[in-house]
């Protein structure tokens, strides 16, 4: 608000200072113009008298004493006139003396007047007057002859009053000017601050802890409600990864207790067999291995996820069709040692936008938990197509499949249903359901129709 207010109040002193200077001089000039005018008037009043010109009405002496007197009483003047010798003969003063020389050296303006026969007007200090006085001589003429003066004068603290008046109107414009500047000011300052102070509290409430906070997104000038915008983006954000985080540190110091301590017993009970039952040692050292890789895949699934959430990475177009057929090489010869047929359903030329290599990693994920759950002589495929706008790929298993209340749960993180087989962690389709969501696209479980067993499936965005 200082700021505009000054800034108004630095234009209105740099344009009225000058202005205020030039309306004076205008106004001044103007005053003498008018006073040079009525002088005029008066010496062609005078003319009769002083050209020995008889006549009426104004040519009169007393009518010209009376002229000058209303003229004086009106205007606040001091009206002389003199003749062609400097002589006093009518004067608005009532102590001056008739027929005294009143032209003299200290009144210069007679002898412009009367010598050179030319107006005379300026400013100069007076004896008589104490103090500064303005005038305005003028001779009277009959014909080509100067046969007189009039002189008016009036003290310079009255011009000045006169012209100060106008400054005075000036000043009063410039004083509303600065107030109206104020109240805009104030609008203007309040529209702006309010919602900075409402966003500074939303700020201070964030950063106590309140991720519920939002600021107001439709208050203020276009500029503060991004503010408000971007403001309310970040809230979300760390709201989102403190909210993760906390589900993370409560999910992974859940799900790794119970590896670690079936480890730790695994441990000191191969310690007490080691020199009794050196097999049964073996064996349990053979269990903590298990454990031990079980912890790992908890782990590494806890940490990739960690690593991605709250990021955007960014995806690419990824040639589906190759990718399903090199996956089914790599896991073919898996499923020959366990006597599980491996098949593939793709056509060619099927593309899809993903991040790299998460793709295999879902396709692994599928294939390993259908590998879980198939006997000797189940076929598992991995199957590919188009779809509108996406790509679909599936891996389809002869397993016993899911209860229908447990595949809303299932790419819950660290969730594992409660007859699930022993030795997973609950973690694969939750990391599943990660990278699908990075890519754009979405992953799903159902039990087949035909015959028991699973489908689980993704679905990328076409690339174009």
């Amino acid at each position: 608000m200082l700021a505009f207010a000054g800034l108004i109040a630095m234009v209105l002193v740099a344009q009225d200072v000058p202005l205020a200077g030039y309306l004076r001089r205008v106004e001044s000039e103007r005053l003498l113009a008018g006073f040079e005018r009525d002088a005029f008037l008066l010496a062609g009043a005078a003319e009769d008298l002083l050209s020995d010109e008889s006549g009426v009405g104004l040519g009169s002496a007393a009518d010209l004493n009376s002229t000058v007197q209303i003229y004086a009483a009106r205007e606040g003047a001091y009206v002389v006139i003199v003749d062609a010798e400097g002589v006093l003969i009518e004067s608005s003063d009532v102590n001056d003396t008739i027929g005294v020389v009143f032209a003299n050296a200290n009144r210069p303006e007679f002898t412009i007047a009367l010598e050179n026969g030319e107006p005379a007007s300026g400013h100069r200090s007076s004896l008589d007057a104490g103090g500064d006085i303005v005038y305005v001589a003028v001779p009277v003429r009959s014909g080509l002859d100067v046969v007189g003066a009039v002189r008016i004068t009036f003290p310079a603290k009255v011009i000045d009053q006169r012209a100060d008046e106008k400054v005075r109107g000036l000043l009063l414009v410039g004083a509303i000017s600065m107030v109206a500047a104020a109240l805009a000011a104030i609008v203007i300052a309040n529209n702006i601050t309010s919602p900075l102070r409402r966003l500074q509290r939303s700020t201070e409430h964030l950063a106590a802890g309140n991720f519920t906070e939002r600021a107001a997104e439709n208050e203020g000038p276009s500029e503060v409600r991004s503010l408000a915008r971007s403001f309310n983006t970040m809230t979300e954000r760390i709201a989102t990864l403190v909210g993760t985080q906390r589900a993370f540190v409560g999910d992974a110091s859940h799900q790794l207790r119970t590896p670690l301590t079936a480890l730790r017993l695994q441990l000191e009970r191969a310690a007490s067999m080691v020199d009794n039952d050196p097999d049964g040692a073996r064996e349990r050292l053979d269990a903590a291995s298990e454990e031990t890789e079980r912890l790992q895949r908890l782990v590494e699934g806890l940490l990739m996820i960690a690593r991605s959430d709250g990021t955007t990475p960014a995806v690419e177009s990824v040639d589906v069709s190759t990718l399903v057929r090199e996956r089914f090489e790599v896991w073919g010869p898996f499923a020959d040692e366990r006597g599980v047929h491996l098949a593939v359903d793709c056509v060619s030329g099927l593309s899809a936008m993903a991040v790299p290599n998460t793709l295999e990693q879902i396709v692994d994920n599928y294939v390993d938990n259908a590998m879980g759950v198939s006997s000797p002589g189940d076929t598992i495929t991995i199957s590919a197509s188009r779809g509108h706008n996406f790509v679909t790929v599936s891996v389809t298993d002869e397993g016993p499949g899911m209860r229908p209340e447990h595949l809303g749960h299932a790419f819950d993180r660290l969730w594992r249903a409660p007859d699930a087989p022993h030795g997973g962690s609950g973690i694969g389709l939750a990391v599943v359901h990660h990278l699908a969501h990075l890519s754009g696209g979405s992953v799903a479980l159902r039990n087949r129709s035909d015959r028991t067993g699973l489908i689980a499936d993704v679905e990328l965005p076409t690339a174009r």
